[in-house]
C-alpha cells in the first residue's frame, strides 16, 4: 500500500459545545463516562493497524496533551510507531490555524519530512467505528487523488453537513457545504450522501491544493474551499461508502459538535441494546482510566435506596441513597440521599446534594450541586442561570457554584 501517515485535526475551539469547551478542547471532553471524544478516533486507528499518527492541537490543548501521554504511550519508536501532538509551530506563520485546510498547510513540513504516498486526515470529534485500511484499499484501487468517506442520511439534515454528488462509478462530481434542503444533491432520489470528514489524499495533489488555497481569500476549509476547487480542476475524487465496524442494523456515525448532538450520542449508550456498542471485544475502545475503586451503591432502606437503572456508572462513583436513571456518570461522582438524576451526563468529581432533582442536564467537572436544587424541569428558570441548548439540554459549567 506504500507509506502513508495519519493526521488528526484536534485544534478547533468547539464554540458550539460551549461551556464544555471553556477549559478543554472539544476532543478532550469526556464521552461515555470514562473516555475522551478523541479516544474513538484513536481507537479506530489502532484497530485498523495504523500507528503513525500526528494530532494537530491548538486551543486549550493541555488536557488533551496530558491525556494522550497517559493513555496512548503504547507505541514503539524503534518500530516506526508514534503518536505525536503537534501545536502550531508558527514556522513562517504569525497566525493561528484559520481552518481545517490551513492547519495542514501550516504543517506541510511534516509531509516533506515523512514523504508519504498518501495522507489520511481525520477529525478528532466524531463517534463511529471504521477500518481505515479498507478505505485505503479502495482509494488505491481507484487510483484516486482524493477519497471521501460518506454515509446516507435524510435530506432534512443537509444544512448540518457537506453533501456529495457521485456518478455510477462513485466518482464525486459535486460537493455542497451545508446547503438548504431544497438545493441539496439527492442520492437515489430520496437520500443525501454526507461527507464524514474522513479523507485520504495522494500527497502531491494535497500539497498542490493547499498551496493554491493559501493564495486565495477563502476560509481555508476542506469542505468549503479545497474540495470544491479540486472537483472543478478535474482531480480523480471518489466517494467511499462507510463500512461500519459497529455491526448494527444501520451505520452509526455522529458529529457531536453541539450540546444536543453530544447529549444524544451519550444517551445512545444507555439503551438495553445500545446503538453504539462499547462492549465489542473485537473492536475495543482504549483510554486512560484514573485509578479509582469500583463504584458502589449505598443504602437499601424502605425510603431510600442507592440504585442505577439503564445507566453507565464509572469507577469511584457512590450512589448513596439516590436514584440514577438513563444517565452517564463519569468517575468519582457522588449522588446523595433522595436525589434523582434522569437522562443526564455527569462529569468527574461532581457531587449531587440530597433531595436534588436533575433531568436532561450536563454537569461539568467538579461541580457540587447544593442540597435540594432542581435543574432541568423549568426551562425558563434554567435559562436565567445556565446555558440551555435549542433541544432543551441544560449545562452547568465548571465552577458555577464556586467549587
Amino acid at each position: 500500500m506504500g507509506k502513508f501517515i495519519t493526521i488528526i485535526l484536534a485544534g478547533g475551539k468547539g464554540e458550539r459545545l460551549y461551556p464544555l469547551t471553556k477549559i478543554n478542547p472539544k476532543p478532550s471532553v469526556y464521552f461515555g463516562g470514562i473516555y475522551r471524544i478523541i479516544d474513538i478516533t484513536l481507537s479506530n486507528c489502532i484497530n485498523s493497524g495504523i500507528r503513525s499518527i500526528f494530532v494537530l492541537t491548538q486551543y486549550r490543548s493541555l488536557s488533551l496533551d496530558i491525556h494522550i501521554k497517559k493513555g496512548w504511550s503504547v507505541f514503539s519508536r524503534e518500530m516506526g510507531e508514534f503518536i505525536d501532538t503537534i501545536p502550531p509551530q508558527h514556522k513562517g506563520f504569525e497566525r493561528w490555524y484559520q481552518g481545517t485546510a490551513d492547519a495542514i498547510y501550516q504543517n506541510l513540513y511534516l509531509l516533506e519530512k515523512e514523504k508519504p504516498e498518501n495522507v489520511l486526515i481525520l477529525s478528532g470529534d466524531h463517534i463511529y467505528k471504521m477500518n481505515y485500511l479498507k478505505m485505503l484499499s479502495f482509494h488505491i484501487e481507484k487510483n484516486a487523488d482524493l477519497t471521501i468517506s460518506c454515509i446516507e442520511m435524510e435530506p432534512e439534515l443537509s444544512k448540518q453537513f457537506g453533501i456529495i454528488k457521485i456518478d455510477n462509478e462513485n466518482r464525486i462530481t459535486g460537493f455542497q457545504e451545508k446547503p438548504d434542503v431544497k438545493d441539496a444533491f439527492l442520492y437515489n432520489g430520496e437520500k443525501i450522501l454526507v461527507s464524514m470528514g474522513v479523507y485520504i489524499f495522494k500527497t502531491e495533489p494535497l500539497i498542490r491544493g493547499l498551496i493554491k488555497d493559501s493564495k486565495m481569500e477563502t476560509e481555508h476549509d476542506f469542505g468549503k474551499n479545497v474540495i470544491p476547487q479540486m472537483i472543478s480542476s478535474n482531480y480523480r475524487i471518489y466517494g467511499y461508502f462507510f463500512e461500519d465496524e459497529n455491526k448494527k442494523d444501520k451505520p452509526y456515525w455522529r458529529d457531536i459538535g453541539t450540546i444536543d448532538s453530544y447529549w444524544q450520542a451519550n444517551m445512545d449508550l444507555v439503551d438495553v441494546n445500545p446503538v453504539f456498542n462499547l462492549y465489542d471485544i473485537n473492536w475495543p475502545i482504549r483510554t486512560f482510566q484514573e485509578p479509582y475503586p469500583p463504584s458502589k451503591t449505598v443504602f437499601n432502606d424502605e425510603d431510600r435506596r442507592g440504585a442505577a437503572y439503564d445507566s453507565l456508572v464509572s469507577n469511584g462513583c457512590i450512589i448513596s441513597g439516590g436514584k440514577v436513571i438513563r444517565s452517564v456518570l463519569s468517575y468519582n461522582v457522588r449522588v446523595n440521599s433522595y436525589a434523582e438524576v434522569h437522562e443526564s451526563i455527569i462529569m468527574p468529581g461532581v457531587s449531587i446534594g440530597r433531595n436534588c432533582r436533575i433531568r436532561k442536564t450536563i454537569i461539568d467537572e467538579n461541580v457540587s450541586i447544593p442540597e435540594g436544587y432542581t435543574i432541568g424541569y423549568d426551562p425558563e428558570e434554567d435559562k436565567k442561570r445556565f446555558v440551555v441548548s435549542p433541544g432543551g439540554i441544560t449545562v452547568v459549567p465548571e465552577g458555577y457554584f464556586g467549587n
